[in-house]
């Protein structure tokens, strides 16, 4: 039976982290002790980050709110609150889009969520 060689296969999972490690500085792009640790590093760090990019954009979001709405006497909260009471369910994310691009629509959102407060109470 030959011998079996495993020069390929090495240098096969050898070439594939280098090549994820293209672009590090230092010896971490061309040496594999080191581009190992850099991508099982850079992994870490890319798994962690994708959850915490929703938690930053939602932060974002909840912030040019709380600015469009200051703009008009109203916290974000209040804003919030006026808009559950008046039924209406518009996402962060668009809501954050309307205050930036269009503030005349913003606004005509901000009477509804005032009228609705005032109906309640």
């Amino acid at each position: 039976m030959a011998r079996t060689k495993r020069g390929t296969t090495t240098h096969a999972r050898h070439r594939k982290i280098i090549k994820m490690a293209s672009g590090y500085r230092g010896r971490s792009n061309n040496t594999f002790r080191a581009a190992i640790q850099r991508v099982e590093k850079g992994l870490q760090y890319a798994y962690r980050d994708r959850r915490a990019r929703k938690r930053n954009f939602r932060a974002l979001w909840i912030q040019r709110i709380n600015a469009a709405a200051r703009e008009h006497g109203m916290t974000y909260s209040q804003f919030m609150n006026g808009m559950h009471k008046a039924g209406i369910e518009v996402d962060r994310k668009v809501l954050a889009d309307i205050a930036v691009r269009e503030p005349e629509s913003f606004k005509a959102l901000v009477d509804q969520a005032q009228s609705a407060i005032a109906a309640a109470s």
